[in-house]
């Protein structure tokens, strides 16, 4: 289908978020009822992503697919496949994908309203699914043109498996606002960060070339962020100065350290109860409340942000400490 054709099979939705890349029209969201359509030359529809908080209900066969509890989606899945005689292996996410049935299964965070009105992040999560045809089933989200839509390549992969790592297998890290997180100081190098963590080197690193160059190799690549597994943190680098500097660091929720703030930890714990505990310390204290991307929550003028990672059906708390004005750096 065309893009003119998807938009008459949606009933006229509007696409109010689209994406081209080297003048080829890339994807378009449809918000008001859920979807993503991803295209290929053309433009030509290639595949379909759909949303787990507002996308419509799709069946296959007998089982739902979109907004459920992961692990029974699986189960559903797992089922069916067994009746039909296909193979199911195990994606990106640590979901399902169905190569026969062109479906690559994900999750997203469940939101819902507070008691006030107010959007709120829930403490589990929700399936979602993107669809795709027969010549890109084969490897859905390391293909053209799903990459240019969500490209996974360098996120880490999981197994399938979501283990949480106890409070008492987590080392204690203090936190310095503005200053460090355990041992990391902001403004290190990353040789010093490899340093300061014992000499582990990163599982994953993430970078970018500058706009102005193609990402095939030419111009300076600039390196963005480092993923640490035995430590538990990615460190993120920004460039004031031209070289690389740690501007800030993200402690995971499965695996990292143990940090606490106004006598709240901060990190594996239930997301909305560090959520209400952090919304009643600055409700004493007279401190505002600061939302950032995604609806993470911190203390205005910290530079904390608690965020949620997820663990199986559920999130876990994690956060992230920034240097002074790592928000707006862009």
């Amino acid at each position: 289908m065309s893009p003119d054709q998807v938009e008459a099979a949606l009933d006229g939705a509007v696409a109010y978020v689209s994406q081209s890349t080297e003048n080829r029209l890339s994807w378009q969201q449809y918000g008001d009822v859920g979807v993503t359509a991803i295209y290929g030359q053309g433009p030509r529809l290639a595949a379909v992503a759909i949303h787990a908080l507002d996308g419509p209900q799709v069946r296959l066969r007998d089982t739902e697919l979109i907004a459920r509890v992961p692990s029974e989606a699986c189960s559903d899945i797992q089922d069916l496949a067994r009746r039909e005689g296909v193979a199911v292996r195990v994606n990106w996410s640590g979901d399902p994908e169905v190569e026969a049935w062109g479906v690559s299964m994900g999750a997203a965070q469940e939101w819902g309203l507070s008691p006030e009105g107010f959007a709120q992040r829930g403490d589990r999560v929700i399936t979602d699914a993107l669809l795709v045809g027969p010549e890109l089933a084969g490897d859905p989200y390391g293909a053209e043109p799903v990459v240019r839509w969500r490209d996974v390549r360098e996120r880490e992969p999981n197994p399938g498996a979501w283990p949480v790592t106890a409070d008492r297998d987590r080392p204690r890290w203090d936190w310095a606002p503005l200053e460090s997180v355990g041992p990391l100081r902001f403004g290190m190098g990353p040789q010093q960060v490899a340093a300061a963590l014992d000499g582990e080197a990163s599982a994953a690193r993430k970078g970018h070339y500058p706009w102005s160059w193609r990402s095939d190799g030419a111009g300076q690549w600039y390196l963005d962020e480092e993923r640490f597994d035995r430590a538990g943190v990615t460190a993120h680098y920004w460039y004031p100065a031209g070289t690389p500097a740690l501007g800030a660091v993200t402690v995971h929720g499965r695996t990292g350290p143990r940090v606490a703030w106004g006598g709240i930890e901060l990190i594996g714990r239930t997301l909305s109860a560090v959520e209400a505990a952090l919304i009643r310390y600055l409700e004493d204290h007279g401190t505002d409340l600061r939302v950032g991307c995604g609806g993470d929550l911190g203390p205005d003028g910290s530079h904390l942000y608690v965020r949620a990672a997820r663990a199986g059906d559920a999130v876990v708390s994690e956060a992230r400490f920034c240097a002074p004005g790592w928000e707006d750096h862009g």
